[in-house]
């Protein structure tokens, strides 16, 4: 067995006391190349962001940098700017073979709440090594809106990996010239490169920015809040932009991407050297994303981006990151959109599910 884990290998794993939890695992957190984690019941205020160490658990870093408890039960607020380390309901005994990787669910990535997974032993954020056998922690930073959180809430999910599962530059090519994996030229190098489009048809609209004063954002409302009152519409006639420096922006990727059934795909940076901002990964991709979708093959990728030292000119067809494409061990039983209440199948520019479509 080779490859990302698919759904059907998961509930294997959970049969098996490989995925463990209290309460149990539902069939709702099993995604088709993923398995999504929920928050437990109470949430750790720590004066810094911290990875336990080789030989040393989380619990006891916690005793290091606590500063106070939060009780989630009833729902509470996680502040803008802070940092939390809330235990998940979840916990692993992996075998030899299979390695995990989380990462931020994409609803969780548009909010610009940081949630990575920390594991006793760890040395890296949201990487968990073969043989793991423990607890696994939410680290939890809202960085532009301060949100409302309940127990059970699915902030990040993980996959499981067996073997060696990356395409090569001389793989993707081949893929992509059997079923098209973007809807124009592949710019393949590392993976396949997608670039930000500010030249929308019909409109000078191209993103949104996060407003710096907001209210609360209760993670469980679902399209309800007024996008006027969290972010400010950006708009380009010239096909650039300019970034602001710790600001949060909203964009879309001027391909239209599609992960086939057999494959699944995870969000990279491009590189460091062509501008001073990060395109924020919050995601997986997985298998059957832009599949099918409505209007044809293919779905854009919203672009969660964060610009850092100095104001940068971002320009329309600019590269901003790659697509990292990963073999399936099999192919899911269901994939991404299908009877599954994908929320982002055939998206364009688009706001996280909890705001009304703008008017």
């Amino acid at each position: 067995m080779t490859g990302v884990l698919a759904d059907s290998q998961l509930k294997d794993m959970i049969a098996r006391g490989e995925i463990s939890a209290r309460p149990a695992v539902t069939a709702a957190q099993i995604q088709p190349a993923s398995l999504d984690l929920r928050l437990g019941q109470v949430a750790y205020r720590v004066r810094a962001s911290f990875l336990a160490g080789h030989g040393r658990s989380v619990s006891d870093r916690l005793v290091e940098f606590e500063m106070h408890r939060v009780d989630l039960s009833d729902g509470a607020v996680l502040e803008k700017g802070c940092v939390y380390v809330v235990p998940l309901m979840e916990r692993l005994s992996l075998p030899a073979g299979v390695q995990a990787v989380a990462n931020a669910k994409s609803s969780t990535g548009r909010l610009d709440l940081l949630t990575r997974t920390i594991c006793d032993g760890g040395t890296e954020f949201d990487r968990i090594v073969p043989g793991y056998d423990g607890p696994l922690y939410a680290e939890i930073c809202p960085r532009s809106f301060s949100v409302l959180v309940r127990p059970g809430m699915r902030l990040n999910q993980i996959r499981f990996r067996a073997g060696q599962a990356v395409l090569s530059d001389n793989e993707l090519n081949a893929l992509h010239g059997q079923m098209p994996l973007v809807d124009g030229d592949a710019v393949i190098d590392d993976g396949l490169g997608f670039s930000v489009d500010l030249r929308l048809p019909g409109s000078t609209l191209v993103g949104y920015r996060a407003k710096p004063h907001t209210g609360v954002i209760d993670l469980d409302n679902i399209g309800h809040y007024n996008p006027a009152e969290f972010w400010e519409e950006v708009h380009a006639s010239d096909g650039h932009i300019i970034l602001d420096p710790g600001a949060f922006y909203i964009l879309v990727s001027r391909e239209a991407v599609h992960i086939p059934p057999d494959y699944a795909a995870e969000m990279a940076p491009y590189l460091a050297m062509v501008g001073e901002f990060r395109v924020h990964y919050a995601g997986f991709f997985d298998p059957g994303f832009g599949h099918d979708a409505a209007g044809g093959l293919g779905s854009r990728g919203v672009l969660e981006v964060r610009c850092h030292e100095a104001p940068f000119v971002l320009e329309h067809g600019q590269i901003v990151g790659r697509l990292i494409y990963e073999r399936m061990a099999e192919r899911p039983a269901q994939l991404y959109g299908s009877g599954i209440a994908s929320n982002y199948q055939g998206q364009g520019l688009k706001l996280s599910k909890h705001f009304a479509a703008p008017a």
